[in-house]
């Protein structure tokens, strides 16, 4: 008998429409519960589109599951499916440091993102509180209209129900100890 390939991890989109569907949750709950337009969450879910932290802790948030199961990979994965798998987020990659925080308040997060990038101009909220350390590079952590400049060896904690939008502002890319605290 063959033996199965390995399909590989799953991708968060799909974890995402996989849990709502099972939990008979609609798009248009979710987008209430997060404030992220149906269209969005449609992108996410086909796999267009890969959120921020920010936006994966709102809607396992809206979804009543443990953020962790949309961000860790099986016991199985190796190395170099972590590799791949940041590679698709584009221009922000994130790993978590937490695999089995499964329902706590903290989250910590590995955060890489490419020299001179955003997370396409778009802004995050969610309740609680967020604190950022930069290990390499430079970063702008705009919190409301504040624009907060950080670079190697500095952090900055605040309020994370204020929108906030992270910018690696230095020609090298950037990477980040992210902690989430959510109520």
């Amino acid at each position: 008998m063959p033996k199965k390939k390995d399909p590989g991890p799953v991708p968060v989109g799909e974890k995402i429409k996989k849990t709502r569907q099972k939990k008979k949750i609609t798009l248009d709950q979710v987008a209430n519960d997060t404030g992220c337009s149906v269209n969005y969450l449609k992108q996410i879910e086909t796999g267009k589109v890969i959120p921020a932290v920010g936006i994966l802790l709102q809607i396992s948030r809206a979804l009543e599951i443990d953020s962790g199961l949309l961000l860790k990979e099986e016991a199985s994965a190796v190395k170099e499916r972590v590799k791949a798998y940041a590679k698709r987020t584009e221009n922000y990659a994130y790993t978590t440091l937490t695999p089995g925080a499964k329902n706590k308040h903290l989250k910590a997060f590995r955060v890489t993102i490419d020299a001179l990038k955003d997370h396409k101009g778009v802004g995050y909220q969610h309740e609680g509180e967020e604190f950022v350390y930069v290990l390499k590079g430079q970063v702008e952590i705009a919190v409301g209209n504040h624009l907060n400049p950080l670079k190697e060896g500095e952090s900055l904690h605040f309020n994370s129900g204020i929108r906030h939008k992270l910018t690696n502002v230095g020609k090298k890319k950037a990477v980040l100890l992210v902690v989430i605290y959510t109520p």
